[in-house]
Parts: C-alpha cells; structure tokens; sequence
C-alpha cells in the first residue's frame, strides 16, 4: 500500500518541536489486551485497565507500539486507546510518533499562523477555469479505479445500510427527499412572515415553486453547482502541483465513491495547496482535500476514510440541502424561480447566479452534528465495502487530536465540525457491530 509522505510545509517560521519520544494516551474500554506484536494471532503480554495512561511510542498500520512500565513493548489497536490532544508547541513531535513504523518517511513540523482558507476567501475569490478543467482532468472513471483496486486487493465488499440515502424517482421533492418536509418548511416560512399580508402571499407562492421542484431540476441544480463552488474554491487556494497526490486522490476515491448509492455522479477529486488540515464536498461529487491534510495520512485506507466522510456529504446532498432551504427562506425571488422551467441552460443560470452572491461561502457552513456523524458511520460502512478497515477513521482522528485543540492548522475543521472527541465518543459508543468482522483487516 502506498504510504504518503508526512511533510506540513511551514507558512511563517516553525516552532521547535519537542523529541518525538513520548505520546500519551488513556486507555477508554474496560480492559485491553495488549499483544507480542501486531497482530491480533499473537500471543498477549498484558491487560491494561481503564484509565490507564500508555506511553505510544510509534504507530504501525492500525496498532499502536507501547512502551511497558517493564521495559517491553506491546501492541494494541488504534481505537483500545484514546490520544491525549497535543500541546501546540510539541504537536508535530506528537504526529511523527503517529507516522513512525510502516509509515516511517513521515516528517512535520507544527507552524506558528498557519492561514487556513476562510469564509472570507471563499466569498471573495474568482471562479477559476483552468484549474477547474486541471482538476476533472485527473478524473478517473469506474473501471480504471477497480482496476487500481485489484492491484491493491482491495475487494468490493457487501455491507448493508438501512440508513443510506437511496436514488430517488423523478417526483417533486423538497430536495430533503420528503413532501413532508417541504411543507413543514413553507409552515415556517409562513410563520416568520407574520402579518406581512400580500407579500407574504406572493413569498410564500415563490418558496412553493421551489419546494415543488421536480428530482431531475434538483439532480440538474445539484450537478450545475459542484463545478460552480470547486471552481470558486481553487480560485482561492489552486490545486498541489503534484500529479502522483491528484491521481491518488481520484483513484482512492472513485473507488470508494462506487461503492455508495450514487455511483453515477462526475466524482471528482483534487488536493489544494494549503497546509491547513480540512476537506470539502461541493454538491455533484467534487471532493476537495488540503495538502496539509493529505500529507498527515499514513495509508491508502486514512485517506479512503477521509474521502468517504466527503463523500457522504455529497451523497446526502448535505450542501446541497443548506442551499435549498436558504432558498426557501429568500424573500423576493420570484424571477429567478420563474426560470426553473425555461428550459436548457436553467441549472447552469441558477448555479451560476447562487456562487455570484455567495461565492463557495456554502462549504463552511456548519452541518448539523448528527450530518456529520452519520458521515462518520457512512465512512466507515464505505471502507469496509471497499475492502478496506472502517477502524482507519479512528487513526485519523487520533492525528488530529495529538496535533491539539490549538493548532492553526485545524481552526477552520474545528469552526464546521464536532469536536474531535464528540466523534470518537460516538464511534465508541456506537461500536462496529456488523463491520466488525472488518476490523482485522490490515
């Protein structure tokens, strides 16, 4: 498996790190095994008790190495154990323990003001076409990304989801999949109308228009807005001039991608140049990931399980949906509604006259919690259907942790996302159930 390289580029000076000798962590489960070696058929040297505190001394695949109060060391799994969030000053000394083992090229040095790309940016820059086509460029179709599987050993697995978005008939929808929730949606309009008499009426009869929208207008609009927004995005941060990092990135996640119920979208993928740590899904299947992001990640399965945390977004139309109900609370669009049934060309207007106003602002804005969980399990559930460990967004979010709570390099994932330990807590609390038989995966 190929093993990308650990190096976050400093964007001002680099603060000095600490010797990567010692990572803690505290053990969460009630007891833990701790093996000879790392793997699961070899022999335990020891049980480690809740609330234990370990001292990791380096990461290899999906086990951490321990250091033993005797001297020894011993292995346990990536999720027996919960890393201590990192101090700034020593949190790059943090993650080279984290890349140490099989994933040993790695290197990182935590910088001091690290700009991350902000509301701000996104509002403001330009749609940028060259880099646009530079990105569906490297776009990868179905059979090229199984074939790279193959070669991986990666098999497409069976996994059922009772709670996977499926495709929908060609039906008026509110876009949020129900009737039911379009009209609860007018319901609230109505009431935050109030007394406003006649133009109340005339609002309201615009927002059923567009609640009433059939799912190919939506499909179409979905589809028109995903160049749209990764246009404006790499207007502010253009894509990482690195060929081999753009083709993984399409190969890894077209793969993935075919294994959900929407594997007809253009998926699209691409790693801008910016050293902060974060991901983005424009609606349509354009997934955008940060160099500093994608240099953090040891495996092809870290950076699956990244990947499907976007690719859930745009499977649920999360964005998508964010859009649709800002529609639906606009006072005054009458004439741009009125183009939803002009014929050719309609999607593109739309989406061209929403990224106009807001630019790509819509990818920092904050799903609600529970979107992101249910992208959290939808990740895990979309690894183990490609052949791979759900257990490897675990180790990813364990990086981030030992980077810290105060690393500039996580501010903006902190702003849109849970904290890091609401999403574990959630994983443990919710277990693997089913998927566990794919957690010996290696």
């Amino acid at each position: 498996m190929r093993v990308l390289v650990l190096c976050l580029i400093a964007m001002t000076s680099t603060v000095t790190s600490v010797s990567a000798a010692e990572l803690t962590a505290v053990v969460r489960k009630p007891d833990v095994s701790v093996h000879a070696e790392s793997s699961l058929e070899s022999p335990r040297v020891t049980k480690l008790e809740r609330d234990a505190t370990v001292i990791i001394a380096a990461q290899q695949g999906l086990w951490y190495e321990l250091k033993l109060p005797d001297g020894r060391t011993g292995f346990v799994r990536v999720n027996d154990v919960r890393v201590n969030y990192g101090k700034i000053e020593d949190s790059g000394a943090n993650v080279r323990v984290l890349t140490t083992g099989k994933a040993g090229e790695g290197r990182v040095s935590e910088t001091a003001g690290v700009r991350g790309i902000d509301e701000s940016d996104l509002k403001s820059a330009s749609f940028n076409q060259a880099q646009l086509d530079a990105m569906t460029a490297h776009r990868v179709d179905a059979q090229a990304a199984s074939g790279n599987a193959g070669e991986h050993d990666w098999e497409a697995t069976r996994v059922a989801w009772d709670g996977e978005a499926k495709p929908r008939k060609d039906k008026a929808s509110s876009g949020s999949s129900s009737a039911g929730e379009a009209s609860g949606a007018l319901q609230s309009v109505g009431s935050m109308m109030g007394s406003l008499g006649q133009k109340a009426g005339s609002v309201l009869g615009t927002a059923n228009k567009v609640a009433s929208k059939p799912e190919s207008q939506l499909a179409a609009e979905e589809l028109a807005l995903g160049p749209q927004i990764a246009g404006r995005v790499l207007g502010a941060r253009p894509l990482w001039n690195d060929a081999p990092a753009q083709q993984q990135v399409n190969l890894v996640g077209r793969w993935v991608a075919s294994q959900t119920s929407r594997p007809e979208l253009p998926w699209t993928f691409g790693v801008i140049d910016t050293p902060e740590i974060n991901a983005f899904a424009a609606p349509g299947g354009y997934v955008l990931v940060t160099r500093g992001l994608y240099e953090l990640l040891s495996s092809d399965a870290e950076l699956a399980a990244v990947l499907g945390h976007e690719i859930s977004h745009a499977v649920e139309r999360d964005h998508y949906n964010v859009i649709r109900k800002q529609e639906l609370t606009t006072m005054g669009k009458d004439a741009v509604v009125a183009k939803v049934d002009a014929g050719t060309g309609v999607a593109e207007n739309y989406a061209r006259q929403y990224v106009e106003q807001h630019g790509a602002t819509i990818l920092m804005t904050s799903l609600d919690r529970q979107a992101e969980f249910r992208a959290d399990k939808a990740a895990e559930i979309y690894l183990a259907r490609s052949g791979m460990n759900p257990m490897a967004l675990y180790s990813v979010l364990q990086k981030m942790a030992a980077l810290g709570s105060g690393s500039a390099s996580l501010a903006q994932l902190y702003k849109t996302h849970p904290p890091l330990d609401a999403r574990m807590d959630r994983i443990d609390e919710r277990g693997y159930g089913a998927l566990k038989a794919y957690t010996t995966r290696e």
